[in-house]
């Protein structure tokens, strides 16, 4: 509970502040000049990814004087990731379909290769398929990347033509290699089609078995690098389903080291110095971001530390450092503070500002986001954040649940919210729980959602409510539940299980009916997709009746806004259709029903997403607002 204390004594200290200005809702929504930063081998150039409302571009920027050099635009819905430097010239990029907001990227997409000046460009034949595995530096032509069809392959690829020689092949269906720092490859890693997790070693011209878990089983044991003397790996660790450890292994004696670990989360993020043979740091996500630095003495770790040092309030992402060592590309962000990036120059030790990615939001402004542990019914510890509006008491406040989507494998971080800080500049504390489901907190706590969507995920975000409300920082007659995607199933899903717990709720492109998603929704069209689906939700129909919110409408008791893109293809708008059809058929039909018939998964357009949070803000406000009764 020490959080909780640290959050209460920091509500002192403002409770007589004056109430905050009212930004427009608007500056939330605005595009963001940059989510992706990408700094070239010789520190000359950044590559830079620029979110627009359907799309995203691709830039690059001379650093001297950031004059545009070239500029790369795949049209509506295509947007970029997987952003490397082949070399000091031409880049790699995929380019993947995003359908809205709220959509995941299912696959990498489409490969290219071109010249930074937009010259030479291609279209790299099977590129949807490639992983990047190693730049090989030391040749500029060419990079090594791998793919899964049936086994899993390792290509030389050149990167002026697109050509491919096979290197290698491994005996797994979907995976990946680590290869030593000559290029050899040393070990593959990855899973089966029954579902279970495989690592082999090379030995020779052969593959070792030397690890597996079956499906269904918590654990890891993966490969993450070969250490800087190529004999000993770098591995990921933990039998029992806890946060991972990371561990240098001998693969000749099995002899373990400990490297780093933490006791409540999974790694998050590595620093490799700068020849890439190193580790230098591992970064956490135990409530406030955190780098551990596991060799201290390396002279890139102490600029690393010593920038961390010099941006105290802030967290720290690094987003590359030249062949050299000399620059070293960073951004930093805080919870009240979107990204800025910089360019640091170890030769003339200053670090020089280059891009904000919403310079028109001051953090001053902000509400300050503080992590909360929580102790559930059954004993366990569950993890989030508590956002409290800037000048208020910190007591009886009216609150905001905010369950992510997702929702495996995802989870909520320490970072600038737009919808969240626009709550709390409303008045509203906000609520983010990363119940059990979530991503980041070891295996076995993601898989205790596993087909518990409606129970257990659940009873994690009423335990969290009530626990707020017994500390005095909440008033229980002002509580609301709004989400999207998962969290627009759980927005429903809790006000049914709650019924008495709750003011009023929004679904925003939720799932309401899991049949609907196992036959129309484009995750079910993939195998990967359906086990996926298999996996996650409940076993029989009769779970799965018991566990969607179109099945349960009878137990609702509060007024309901839903709102749902017509085009969205990962939540298909059948589920609200079938949703509001039985709502009408027992007397409950929503309040508010939002439908964009152009907008797919999550709104893009800033228009749309204004008139969204516009009409959501009047919601609340109607029922938790200062004017509402209770």
């Amino acid at each position: 509970m020490k959080f909780l204390k640290w959050m209460l004594l920091g509500l002192v200290a403002v409770s007589s502040l004056a109430a905050a200005k009212e930004i427009p809702i608007g500056d939330f929504f605005r595009e963001a000049a940059f989510e992706g930063v990408t700094l070239s081998p010789d520190g000359k150039h950044i590559a830079v990814v620029v979110p627009q409302s359907d799309r995203s571009v691709l830039a690059v920027l001379r650093i001297a004087d950031m004059k545009l050099i070239g500029k790369w635009d795949y049209g509506v819905n295509r947007h970029f990731n997987g952003v490397a430097w082949a070399n000091d010239h031409r880049l790699l990029f995929h380019v993947s379909i995003k359908l809205g907001s709220l959509d995941q990227r299912v696959q990498k997409g489409d490969m290219y290769a071109s010249n930074i000046d937009g010259t030479g460009r291609i279209d790299i034949p099977n590129g949807a398929y490639y992983n990047i595995v190693s730049l090989t530096r030391e040749d500029p032509d060419t990079i090594l990347v791998e793919r899964s069809i049936d086994n899993a392959f390792l290509f030389k690829l050149n990167v002026n033509n697109g050509r491919t020689v096979t290197v290698a092949t491994a005996p797994i269906d979907y995976g990946d290699f680590v290869l030593d720092h000559n290029h050899n490859v040393r070990y593959a890693v990855g899973q089966m089609r029954d579902g279970s997790s495989v690592v082999y070693r090379r030995d020779g011209d052969s593959w070792t078995l030397v690890h597996e878990v079956a499906k269904g089983q918590a654990g890891v044991y993966s490969p993450v690098a070969m250490a800087s003397d190529d004999k000993h790996v770098i591995m990921l660790r933990d039998e029992n389903g806890g946060p991972a450890k990371v561990v240098s292994v001998d693969p000749e004696s099995g002899a373990e080291t400990a490297l780093s670990s933490d006791p409540v989360v999974d790694p998050f993020d590595y620093l490799f110095s700068s020849d890439g043979k190193t580790l230098l740091a591992v970064q956490y996500q135990d409530g406030l971001p955190r780098w551990d630095f596991v060799d201290k003495t390396n002279p890139e770790s102490k600029v690393y530390a010593g920038l961390i040092n010099a941006f105290p309030n802030k967290s720290l992402a690094f987003n590359g450092i030249s062949d050299d060592g000399r620059f070293v590309s960073f951004s930093t962000y805080s919870d009240r503070a979107p990204p800025e990036s910089y360019l640091y120059d170890t030769q003339a030790g200053k670090a020089t500002y280059l891009l904000s990615s919403r310079e028109w939001i001051d953090p001053a402004a902000m509400s300050a986001m503080q992590p909360v542990n929580i102790k559930t019914r059954d004993g366990a510890t569950i993890h989030g954040y508590l956002t409290i509006p800037k000048g208020s008491s910190g007591k009886n406040l009216p609150l905001i649940v905010h369950p992510h989507g997702g929702p495996h494998g995802v989870r909520d971080v320490w970072a600038y919210e737009p919808q969240v800080q626009l709550f709390a500049n409303r008045g509203y504390a906000v609520l983010q729980i990363n119940y059990r489901g979530s991503g980041g907190y070891g295996d076995a706590y993601q898989r205790a959602g596993y087909r518990k969507w409606g129970t257990l995920m659940q009873d994690d975000l009423t335990d969290s409510v009530r626990y707020l409300v017994a500390n005095g920082i909440v008033d229980k007659d002002r509580v609301c539940i709004y989400g999207g995607s998962y969290g627009g199933y759980a927005a429903l899903m809790s006000v049914e299980r709650e019924p008495d717990l709750y003011k009023c709720t929004v679904g925003y492109a939720g799932v309401y009916d899991f049949e609907i998603q196992r036959t129309s929704s484009d995750t079910a069209e993939s195998d990967f997709g359906k086990n996926y689906l298999d996996e996650v939700l409940p076993a029989t129909l009769t779970e799965r009746h018991q566990q969607s919110p179109a099945f349960n409408v009878e137990k609702i008791k509060v007024p309901v806004m839903l709102a749902h893109g017509g085009k969205d293809v990962r939540v298909p708008i059948q589920n609200l259709h079938e949703l509001v059809d039985r709502m009408e058929k027992v007397g409950k039909k929503p309040e508010i029903v939002m439908i964009e018939p152009k907008e797919p998964h999550g709104f893009q357009l800033p228009e749309h997403n204004i008139s969204l949070y516009e009409t959501m803000l009047g919601f609340f406000d109607k029922y938790i607002g200062p004017g509402a009764k209770h």
